[in-house]
């Protein structure tokens, strides 16, 4: 697994429960290599913009994500993984969208 690809596992939701959702890989920390992921959905209406990023289906990296519809990286949605709580990757997006995401992510923790 690499940073940049996505994959789906459990993620806990603002309501506690655990949903099967995707989310990409951002980066792994020591000393155990677990990931900062950020969750990805399908309810694009919820966008952020300057926040998020949307992945539409017209999208050149759309095929190659994985993804089933047009989704939305929300940025705001971190959550950390071990390594084996991840059994695969679906996908991955580009490059450029990747360091859209982490910059979006640092302007946003760089404003507080």
């Amino acid at each position: 697994m690499k940073a940049g690809e996505i994959a789906l596992a459990s993620l806990q939701q603002a309501d506690g429960q655990l949903k099967l959702r995707p989310f990409l890989l951002l980066t792994t920390f020591p000393p155990f290599d677990d990931w900062l992921v950020c969750g990805i959905s399908s309810q694009i209406r919820h966008a952020v913009s300057g926040l998020d990023s949307v992945v539409e289906m017209k999208d050149t990296d759309f095929e190659q994500s994985g993804l089933q519809v047009s989704s939305v990286i929300r940025t705001g949605f971190l959550a950390t993984l071990p390594s084996k709580d991840i059994p695969g990757t679906i996908g991955s997006i580009s490059s450029h969208r990747y360091h859209t995401v982490i910059n979006q992510l640092v302007t946003h923790l760089n404003q507080s």
